[in-house]
């Protein structure tokens, strides 16, 4: 079964993470947040952050990050919830590393995969 990756652009208030994250640029609109959204940060040297893990302060190689995201998924499907997934990436950090995030995330079963930046208008504040 083919799984269709869907990208939206979100501009939504940043959690506090403590994960120092440069974002680019783009217009969007923010969306509601029922529920507390996955949100997997790629800092500028390509280190992956997850904002639910119990110490998301800690970086997470491939496996952790999969693992994790994996585990809560299932937890939120038994739950009959959809959790939001989101990456979060620098904007100075490879492009691949954000795509490897995003592949990651669908192999762990996330199906709708958000990417998150940050408003032009914030900046000029």
């Amino acid at each position: 079964m083919l799984v269709l990756l869907v990208i939206f652009m979100v501009t939504t208030p940043l959690l506090s993470q403590g994960i120092k994250v440069n974002l680019p640029k783009a217009q969007a609109q923010t969306i509601s947040q029922s529920q507390e959204p996955i949100i997997v940060s790629v800092d500028g040297e390509g280190h992956f952050y997850l904002n639910t893990s119990v110490h998301p302060e800690v970086a997470l190689d491939e496996v952790q990050l999969s693992q994790e995201v994996r585990q809560q998924l299932e937890l939120a499907q038994q739950k009959n919830q959809v959790r939001q997934v989101f990456v979060k990436g620098d904007r100075n950090v490879n492009y691949g590393k954000v795509v490897g995030a995003m592949v990651l995330l669908q192999k762990a079963g996330a199906i709708n995969i958000g990417l998150i930046t940050e408003s032009p208008h914030k900046l000029a504040a």
